[in-house]
């Protein structure tokens, strides 16, 4: 077996960020974008891609059932995280990772308030990590430099999803080297609400009060939702596999799989699926993890190592490295990374379960047994 080794990326393995993620940029490709257009904030609004004006950024809503419900309090999350990666069996590594936990401050913007401002990714790269660097570094730009962030949150977010897959596409055009795709995960934590963006088969739990919420649905082809818009986009899935070509319903990047995407649409969507809810004090953390640990972790399987863990160490870092050392030993054949955010300085608590009051009663009938039984001690 070839030696494992931990991979960084967007910050120091197994420490919040503290840094943005390098730059992934071709020469080509800074040639064609100066850093003046990538660095410098947006004095109007990102352009819409066309495609989001046909998208509805509510399909999130009760109606899909992948809401949860919002509920009215004063808490204020206090925000704190880690990640941790590792190879796995896999000959190279193309998971890659970002925690910022103070967004708008850290990509230079001054924030107007208090209230917490975070974003987290987790990109899992396919055929190469090139996308997923790519990815890691421009999708929060996109996101921060929109004059909406975060007054319009959704629909800055879609946007900056296909603003960064359609960028992908160019720098593929002028350097033939960087082909290749990526899932993509971000939550961002603004104020109390908690945004969960997803496109592809990583995923996000919360833990309410020791019960696993699901943030967001894994993008497989074979799932029916995933399905028909495949059929109608003139895709079809063969042994499970989108076009036969890719085990993802979502990505950005493959632009080079014929067939799957194209300017005008495809059956290979980069567009999102919103999950939002608003933060309470019964929210302990959030688990952000590749396909590599949920092939190993049901949902509340993870919520309840990962409580057990930060109870024991309160350290969001090292509850990442629990997450992947457990998957390991539990033979996941993939690259791992974990996202570990708590939003409170404290341990998840004990959950004591009230006792049940038992009631106890007997029947007539059982009343004349004991009374015949006590007569007969009586004559004994």
């Amino acid at each position: 077996m070839e030696d494992r080794k931990d991979v960084i990326n967007g910050g120091e393995n197994g420490s919040s960020s503290e840094g943005r993620p390098p730059n992934p940029l071709s020469s080509a490709y800074r040639q064609c974008f100066g850093s003046a257009q990538v660095n410098a904030p947006c004095k109007k609004s990102l352009v819409r891609h066309p495609s989001l004006l046909k998208m509805k950024t509510t399909e999130n809503s009760v109606e899909s059932g992948l809401s949860v419900e919002d509920r009215e309090t004063d808490f204020i999350p206090i925000v704190r995280s880690g990640a941790w990666t590792d190879i796995g069996f896999r000959k190279s590594m193309e998971d890659v990772y970002v925690c910022v936990d103070n967004f708008t401050s850290e990509y230079g913007f001054k924030n107007l308030n208090e209230e917490p401002n975070a974003f987290y990714g987790v990109f899992d790269g396919h055929g190469g990590k090139h996308a997923a660097d790519f990815v890691c570094y421009h999708l929060p730009r996109f996101i921060v430099e929109d004059e909406d962030f975060p007054r319009e949150i959704e629909r800055v977010v879609a946007s900056a999803f296909l603003q960064t897959d359609n960028a992908f596409a160019e720098a593929c055009s002028l350097d033939a080297a960087l082909a290749s795709g990526t899932t993509a995960l971000a939550a961002l934590v603004v104020g109390r609400s908690l945004v969960v963006a997803n496109a592809g088969d990583c995923r996000a739990v919360l833990c309410r009060r020791g019960k696993a919420i699901e943030m967001s649905r894994d993008h497989k082809p074979i799932c029916s939702k995933e399905k028909k818009r495949i059929e109608a986009c003139g895709g079809y899935i063969y042994d499970g596999y989108l076009n036969g070509q890719l085990n993802v319903a979502r990505a950005l990047g493959d632009w080079h799989m014929e067939g799957l995407k194209d300017v005008d649409g495809g059956p290979l969507s980069a567009e999102p699926e919103f999950m939002t809810t608003r933060l309470t004090e019964e929210d302990e953390f959030l688990i952000i993890g590749c396909d590599g640990i949920w092939d190993v972790f049901r949902s509340q399987n993870a919520v309840d190592f990962a409580r057990r863990r930060l109870q024991d160490h309160n350290d969001p870092a090292l509850c990442s490295k629990d997450l992947v050392d457990e998957a390991l030993k539990r033979k996941s054949g993939d690259n791992l990374a974990a996202v570990v955010v708590c939003f409170q300085p404290q341990a998840p608590p004990n959950l004591v379960a009230p006792r049940p009051r038992v009631q106890r009663s007997i029947s007539a009938e059982g009343l004349r047994e004991l009374q015949s039984f006590l007569d007969g001690l009586g004559k004994d």
